[in-house]
């Protein structure tokens, strides 16, 4: 049986680890020659030996995903190397800390840099490439954060918003083109990029802050790498044809309390 993502090119942002590299040994699982963009080379190296040693195909590219000339260089090259993108899964992204009393301007505009416009310049060049061939899959990454009011996120969460507006405004622009765009909107996942986070919200105490996040998840637990990633993989596949400006909370709960 041919997999869900057999034939196509995937791309995986912040592939190198946590949710990005589940996401891309999945997509490569399902049949996707993926290529695994991280601003770390290393780490995107670590995930394309992993899909390899498996069998799959995958490619390591490095780019800073703010920065327009590296994106589309970038692109440029999976499309020689691999070809023509069909699924672009923008799961990089940045956390931050402060509310809008005691938030540092700096941390704004990375978060703004790395969540927005990282997201926006790499699905303008992936749709440049499915709209030449009249077919594709866009899955940006929100956040609960964009559904609901976070303590002392300010800027992670106005980032995220964002990312949702900018999911429904595409949706439409590229609905007639035969590109799908739809946004997952995640729980707490543990990975190494939430541990500052949950240190933070423990006073400094890692476990504390685990305990009060986990306290707010009704499904009594954080999410896994892996089960954001196969929601990813569902969006991205053909299974889900008829969802364009969806946005889907995968987040145990939080927000239907």
């Amino acid at each position: 049986m041919a997999g869900r993502l057999a034939g196509r090119v995937a791309v995986v942002t912040g592939g190198g680890g946590g949710i990005g590299g589940a996401a891309a040994k999945l997509f490569a699982e399902e049949g996707a020659a993926v290529a695994v963009l991280d601003v770390a080379a290393a780490a995107a190296k670590e995930t394309v030996d992993a899909i390899q040693q498996a069998g799959g195909t995958a490619i390591a590219v490095t780019a800073d995903i703010t920065d327009a000339r590296a994106v589309d260089a970038v692109f440029d090259r999976i499309e020689r190397e691999l070809g023509s993108v069909g699924v672009l899964y923008n799961n990089a992204g940045v956390n931050s800390a402060g509310s809008v009393v005691d938030a540092e301007e700096d941390d704004w505009d990375r978060c703004m840099a790395v969540n927005v416009k990282g997201t926006f310049l790499c699905a303008r060049a992936a749709a440049r490439q499915m709209v030449r061939s009249g077919k594709g899959s866009i899955v940006n990454q929100g956040s609960v954060a964009a559904l609901v009011g976070v303590a002392n996120f300010a800027a992670y969460c106005a980032s995220k918003g964002a990312v949702v507006a900018l999911t429904r405004s595409m949706s439409v622009d590229l609905a007639p083109k035969g590109v799908r765009v739809n946004a997952i909107c995640p729980g707490t996942v543990y990975t190494p990029l939430m541990e500052p986070m949950l240190t933070a919200r423990g006073g400094g105490d890692l476990e504390k802050g685990l305990a009060m996040t986990t306290a707010k998840y009704p499904i009594g637990r954080l999410g896994t790498p892996a089960e954001i990633a196969n929601v990813a993989l569902f969006l991205s596949s053909d299974e889900a044809a008829f969802l364009t400006g969806s946005v889907v909370a995968a987040d145990g709960g939080m927000t239907s309390q």
